[in-house]
């Protein structure tokens, strides 16, 4: 056993308790996979990420992030709170308002806003596979959310984890949603999904769109808040050509779950990049005491 620095933050908020928790081991060079997916279990979080020294000299520093069940390529929070932590731990140097993160997805840039409590974190997602969803599917998500959807309001997008994402164009819709969670379940298992996510335009002017997302077959019934979903989303709009919600807006997620976050969403008007960004509240910072077999 050997101790590890450990810290522990809420993800797209800037008070504790409001947005998605997130578990970082900051020192995690020598533990072994079986170790990191036995610990992320542990925790239960929706993930737990390890910062690793990076490969390659283009990288800052190297994340690998696991829900309790899988390990992921990449996931938007674990990104946005990894950099915060390694900023935090002194892995990166503090002044850097540009950074780049090495995680399975590949190499990501990473733009640094403001210092300490104000420091808000931008992450570019990978670029996202997007592909219609037939009838038969769509007919199941209806019944399993449940909810009205045309042929158009359905996809699957992949931009490392794998998303159903379903357009209610309602907020008030999204936000009194009730699905039924085992179906969600069956869905994603058959279709290599990790979650359901849905959204539609929110009207109370704190946000242009309200979001949620349902990961249910990894064991995270309604995920808090969530980077990679607000991020497919976008490259969705993008390629159907939505000019409504535009370049850059803001998302509401995980009022339903007793949370407020808050993902500041952008797209490239040139390149298309899609980045995903915001504040993080660190709560838990100590050390852990953990084997390299668990």
């Amino acid at each position: 056993m050997r101790n590890r620095r450990f810290m522990q933050l809420d993800v797209f908020a800037d008070r504790p308790m409001l947005g998605n928790p997130l578990a970082v081991v900051i020192d995690a060079q020598d533990i072994d996979d079986a170790s990191m997916q036995a610990f992320a279990r542990w925790t239960n979080l929706s993930e737990t990420t390890f910062l690793l020294p990076p490969t390659t000299s283009e990288a800052d520093y190297r994340v690998r992030i696991f829900t309790p069940r899988q390990e992921l390529p990449f996931a938007g929070h674990p990104s946005v709170g990894s950099a915060y932590a390694a900023i935090e731990a002194g892995l990166v140097d503090a002044g850097k308002s540009s950074l780049v993160q090495e995680c399975a997805a590949g190499l990501l840039p990473v733009r640094v806003d403001g210092h300490g409590r104000t420091r808000r974190i931008h992450i570019q997602a990978p670029p996202a596979r997007i592909e219609p969803v037939g009838d038969y599917l769509r007919r199941q998500l209806m019944e399993a959310l449940p909810a009205e959807l045309g042929p158009d309001d359905v996809r699957l997008v992949d931009n490392g984890p794998h998303w159903l994402l379903c357009d209610l164009r309602k907020g008030s819709t999204v936000r009194t949603l009730q699905p039924d969670l085992a179906a969600v379940a069956a869905l994603c298992g058959h279709n290599a999904a990790v979650g359901v996510s849905v959204f539609g335009r929110e009207t109370d002017g704190t946000a242009a769109m309200a979001v949620r997302a349902f990961c249910p077959a990894d064991g995270i019934p309604e995920d808090p808040v969530t980077g990679s979903a607000n991020a497919a989303i976008m490259a969705w709009l993008a390629e159907r050509g939505d000019t409504g919600y535009g370049l850059h807006y803001r998302a509401s997620q995980g009022r339903e779950v007793g949370r407020d976050g808050v993902v500041d969403v952008a797209r490239d008007a040139r390149s298309g990049a899609i980045t995903i960004g915001g504040a993080c509240a660190l709560t838990v910072r100590g050390e852990l005491s953990l084997a390299s077999t668990c």
